[in-house]
């Protein structure tokens, strides 16, 4: 193939500000593509920092391969046409191969993996290709770093937007489509500027692609439910991206589950098992109970149980607004937890744990940490022994703490990991000692043998366990069984968790995969 002549610099003006333009929109897109990789990854496969350091090793080496094959492209305009037609297919449809491959395989691997060579490729060819075309279109003092400029410019668009923008208002799905959306319209209005590359071919391949993609486009929310309807086996009942997560609501009859990034929250029918056993014996033990913080929890069904006991006042913090929000305006959801979100007693803070702990000034009776399990690292630090350094100073002098702490069971290691790291906190009450503990669990059948670790400074002068009336399973009877544990999920050597090593994570992440993989 020949490169142009004479015929390619008419209209130069024109063709320098729109390819500098698509350099920040091509970068952009690019970016988006690897985000979305990322992130589906990680909500189907856990572990986001693994997931995530895959993904951007992967995607950022394709692109070099790209920049290499990029030298034997011969005719430079018809070479960015067809990238952005690709790049509009496999791009667009990344996020619908992926859902519908997990959803009817069980497999993401594979065609992530692919995918991400392929993308990755392909955005790596459009940088080389469009300095090339700038230089072919006879641009005076032509210079590198300027087109560098809009990709780095683009780049950090994307990033401000995907989290902000993107993902909330788009969805994993819609983004992916809406940005191969954008690769075409790329191609399309390069191939009005550059009639030479317009062949019959171009133009027919060209269209198609860009009809299939707006099409899908269009049909995404069909998209999301048929993928969603092979995932899970209860009708979806709603589903939405947030900022920080994706939520899926599922129902069989009067039978309601929440989903957060595919992974089960609760079960509307054991999920009462679940929250007064990690509720009710700290509210039953502690000498006052009058001031509750309860760190996640945003479903509001740990609130519920809260509000069986007198308090004064409750404190929930939970990182996503999406959730609270839900939970105190659906009607179905308001119904189980009994309305505690909309209780005048209660205030909720969209905002970190971690930060609210540390700026916080009030003291508390009770602190109740509901908090995801530790499959990363941005959630392990909520488990370790500096996280609860923040939590004692927030407690009151005869105040009690409970953890959720995961499965006994399931990453036995990982359990008695956290046990002991609160064990081990500093006890400002008595310098030089750590906390007292009581490690505890329970069967829930949705997810099975559960565990939390019970702490404050000093043990219960009383034990006697407090009840309300009402409960539907905790009694003192089961209360003493729970402090009962089999051989094979009792105490065993375990490190210390801390933000320097992490450790929780690998005991997580090795139990769950010796009983799951």
């Amino acid at each position: 193939m020949i490169r142009q002549g004479p015929m390619i610099r008419q209209g130069t003006g024109q063709r320098e500000v729109w390819l500098l333009a698509a350099t920040f929109l091509v970068a952009l897109a690019g970016l988006i593509y690897e985000l979305i990789g990322a992130t589906l990854s990680s909500y189907l496969l856990g572990d986001s920092v693994r997931q995530f350091s895959f993904v951007i090793g992967l995607y950022l080496a394709a692109m070099g391969l790209g920049a290499w094959v990029s030298r034997f492209v011969a005719d430079t305009v018809a070479g960015f046409v067809w990238a952005q037609i690709a790049l509009g297919l496999f791009g667009g449809f990344m996020a619908p191969i992926l859902f519908f491959s997990y959803a009817m395989m069980g497999e993401v691997g594979i065609p992530l993996t692919l995918n991400l060579i392929v993308v990755g490729t392909l955005a790596g060819m459009e940088l080389p290709l469009i300095a090339r075309l700038l230089k072919e279109i006879g641009l005076p003092e032509f210079r590198f770093e300027n087109v560098l400029s809009f990709d780095y410019v683009g780049a950090l668009a994307a990033s401000l937007m995907f989290p902000l923008l993107i993902v909330p208002h788009l969805g994993l799905m819609s983004a992916s489509l809406s940005f191969g959306v954008l690769n075409l319209l790329v191609a399309g209005l390069s191939l009005w500027l550059f009639p030479q590359a317009a062949t019959r071919g171009t133009l027919a391949a060209w269209g198609l692609a860009l009809v299939v993609t707006l099409a899908a486009l269009v049909g995404s929310e069909r998209l999301v439910a048929v993928s969603e309807a092979s995932l899970f086996e209860d009708d979806v009942i709603l589903s939405q991206d947030t900022a920080y997560q994706h939520i899926t609501l599922t129902r069989f009859r009067d039978r309601t589950r929440l989903f957060l990034d595919n992974s089960i929250q609760f079960d509307s029918q054991d999920e009462y098992r679940y929250h007064e056993t990690l509720v009710q014996p700290v509210m039953g033990l502690a000498p006052r109970a009058a001031h509750v913080l309860i760190l996640g929890g945003g479903d509001g069904l740990a609130a519920r149980e809260v509000f069986r006991h007198g308090v004064e006042s409750v404190t929930l913090v939970d990182l996503d607004p999406g959730v609270t929000e839900l939970f105190r305006s659906h009607p179905d959801l308001v119904a189980l937890n009994g309305g505690a979100l909309n209780d005048p007693r209660l205030r909720v803070i969209n905002q970190d744990a971690w930060k609210f702990l540390e700026t916080a000034t009030e003291s508390y009776d009770i602190i109740i940490a509901d908090l995801p399990d530790p499959k990363s690292i941005a959630l392990s630090k909520l488990y370790s022994a500096e996280f609860y350094a923040l939590m004692v100073q927030r407690l009151s002098a005869q105040g009690l703490i409970v953890v959720q702490s995961g499965s006994p069971l399931f990453a036995r290691q990982g359990f008695w990991s956290v046990a002991h790291t609160i064990e081990a906190t500093r006890n400002p009450m008595a310098p030089g000692e750590g906390l007292w503990t009581l490690p505890y669990h329970v069967w829930v059948p949705s997810f099975g043998d559960w565990g939390f670790v019970m702490a404050g400074f000093r043990e219960p002068s009383d034990r006697a366990l407090r009840l309300p009336q009402g409960l539907r399973y905790l009694t003192q009877e089961t209360w003493e069984q729970a402090q009962v544990f089999a051989p094979d999920s009792a105490d065993m050597p375990a490190e210390i968790n801390s933000i320097q090593s992490h450790a929780l994570i690998g005991y997580y992440n090795a139990g769950w995969d010796e009983w799951f993989k």
